[in-house]
């Protein structure tokens, strides 16, 4: 990351970054809309330092390199240094552009955002990863890539049920009524309540269902929220079968409970040393909730 820092400067000149060519700006023209600014075109970007900055806004990953890509936009933008990010959805509710506009003004995302919900910019630039950075010089040369945030964490996607350890397996796109076995091994999930297993998300038919999880890890991420606007949902998080405490998340307190308002990232867990194999719960009491996603860090 750091490496940006030194080289964002110096691709005014491209004779003096001994960095190889790895080929042009692809056209941004594919933006299904553009936040913050009217569209940026690759050829009105001649003569400007370009920092590609592909993210969706609860990526775990990305909020982390959030800070860096800020500061750079403001400590750069005199010295003709662009900041454009790509935002390229990986859940359904992030295509919806008044979330991505919530959420950029939330997290004080002010330059320039290219709504990439037909993925045309991802494909053009051939990219797999958020977050994924792209420093393009002055001659509108690729110079240098960057991805994730030095190390990946793990993400564990519903769309996938390798893990899952509920009696009976999986059902999908059927409501279900699931149970958690009476052990977890490492990595292993469970349902119990009453659940409909899509292919996306799995969404809570009736209240009280919960979700189990056994991880080693310091922080754990649920992205999930309410399948229907304007609704809210109530939670509450245990850790090995008790209150948290002060391994709670910012989005609980330390009894573990917590309210889903809309889909996006909540943090339930951020537990101090040691680190240790840990079982995790959270029930929902009301219904309607959709979880797409753990995360760990």
């Amino acid at each position: 990351m750091m490496k940006i820092n030194k080289l964002l400067l110096a691709a005014r000149h491209p004779a003096a970054i001994q960095l190889p060519i790895e080929g042009e700006l692809p056209s941004l023209s594919g933006a299904t809309a553009w936040l913050n600014s009217p569209p940026r075109a690759a050829a009105d970007l001649r003569g400007k330092v370009v920092l590609i900055d592909f993210w969706t806004y609860t990526c775990i990953n990305w909020l982390r390199t959030l800070p860096y890509v800020r500061a750079w936009a403001e400590k750069y933008r005199d010295h003709g240094v662009v900041v454009i990010g790509v935002h390229t959805p990986e859940f359904p509710f992030e295509h919806d552009l008044e979330n991505v506009r919530r959420a950029a003004k939330d997290m004080k995302v002010e330059y320039p955002i290219a709504i990439d919900n037909d993925y045309a910019i991802w494909y053009a630039f051939d990219n797999h990863y958020w977050p994924a950075l792209y420093l393009v010089d002055a001659q509108g040369h690729i110079r240098y890539h960057h991805f994730g945030e030095g190390a990946y964490e793990q993400s564990e996607s519903y769309e996938r049920t390798e893990n899952f350890a509920s009696p009976g397996g999986a059902v999908l796109d059927t409501p279900h009524v699931y149970a958690v076995p009476a052990r977890l091994m490492l990595n292993q999930w469970a349902l119990a309540g009453d659940w409909t297993m899509g292919e996306q998300a799995t969404l809570l038919n009736t209240a009280n269902g919960r979700i189990a999880y056994r991880f080693h890890a310091r922080d754990l991420h649920l992205v999930m929220g309410p399948a229907a606007r304007g609704t809210s949902v109530r939670f509450r998080v245990f850790l090995d079968g008790q209150a948290p405490g002060a391994a709670h998340g910012s989005d609980v307190d330390e009894q573990g409970h917590g309210t889903a308002t809309e889909q996006r990232l909540y943090q339930l867990i951020r537990q101090p040393k040691p680190i240790a194999d840990r079982q995790f719960e959270i029930e929902f009491l009301d219904a309607g909730v959709e979880a797409f996603a753990f995360t760990f860090g």
